[in-house]
């Protein structure tokens, strides 16, 4: 059954424009000059922060910040922890560092002192071979058939470069870091506001138009299109159900 349909028959709604381009996938061949990639649900399954990333942050936290707490980096991070903490809106939050930290995870807070130590910790699981990142293969060969092309390739998510560069250089296709120009996270804005993407594309040294950002999540393509980008919207399986009007894709097969 084509993968339109099937959708439709499990019940996920789709826009009839959205049908139309997926059906019509040529139609979005068009070569471009720099590709500005999300991460989770566009080049790696949606849940695998969740369910890899996450929990092995939380489980190692206690011991990593016993060992290496101490050190400059982290007695930052725990000084802006302190910060978060005092303005945290939610009652119910721990006071204690650790069992803060553990309640960020679970509310899958965008804290940027968690996502400082996590990804620290995380650099230890990768270093070790206990992680690896997951990448699609055709994201993989995408960026290959890219490279020969000359074709730039960013990756921009609400996870820190840190974070990005681990998954990309310990991937289960290994280190995938030479085939990417360069990362960017929220430290240029977030993903959901038009500046942002105005802001990347000055800082690659390309017009906003001569950029095609793929992501999974319609307000981020809502920003990217109203700053000047060209869009994709990726489907893969777990995404979340949703309508918008733009070209879709559910393979980077379908991109020139």
């Amino acid at each position: 059954m084509d993968a339109s349909l099937h959708r439709i028959g499990r019940g996920q709604r789709v826009h009839a424009g959205l049908l139309w381009h997926e059906l019509h996938s040529s139609a979005v061949r068009q070569p471009v000059s720099v590709y500005l990639l999300d991460i989770e649900g566009t080049t790696t399954p949606i849940d695998f922060v969740a369910r890899v990333l996450f929990p092995y942050a939380a489980e190692h936290l206690s011991a990593y910040l016993e060992a290496h707490g101490d050190e400059p980096e982290n007695l930052e991070a725990l000084q802006v922890l302190a910060e978060e903490r005092a303005a945290e809106p939610a009652l119910d939050a721990p006071t204690a560092p650790i069992d803060y930290l553990q309640f960020l995870i679970r509310v899958d807070r965008k804290s940027p002192a968690l996502k400082s130590i996590q990804g620290r910790i995380w650099a230890q699981g990768y270093a070790s071979g206990e992680l690896k990142g997951v990448v699609y293969p055709d994201v993989v060969a995408a960026l290959r058939r890219w490279s020969e092309a000359g074709v730039p390739v960013y990756i921009y998510s609400s996870g820190s470069v840190l974070a990005q560069k681990l998954i990309f250089g310990h991937s289960d296709h290994g280190d995938l870091l030479p085939l990417i120009a360069g990362h960017f996270d929220t430290a240029v804005g977030a993903k959901v506001d038009a500046r942002s993407y105005a802001t990347i594309a000055e800082k690659i040294g390309v017009g906003p138009d001569q950029i095609t950002f793929v992501s999974d999540l319609v307000r981020e393509l809502d920003a990217a299109s109203a700053a000047g980008l060209g869009v994709r919207w990726s489907i893969r399986p777990g995404n979340a159900p949703a309508e918008a009007d733009y070209p879709s894709i559910t393979s980077f097969d379908q991109l020139a």
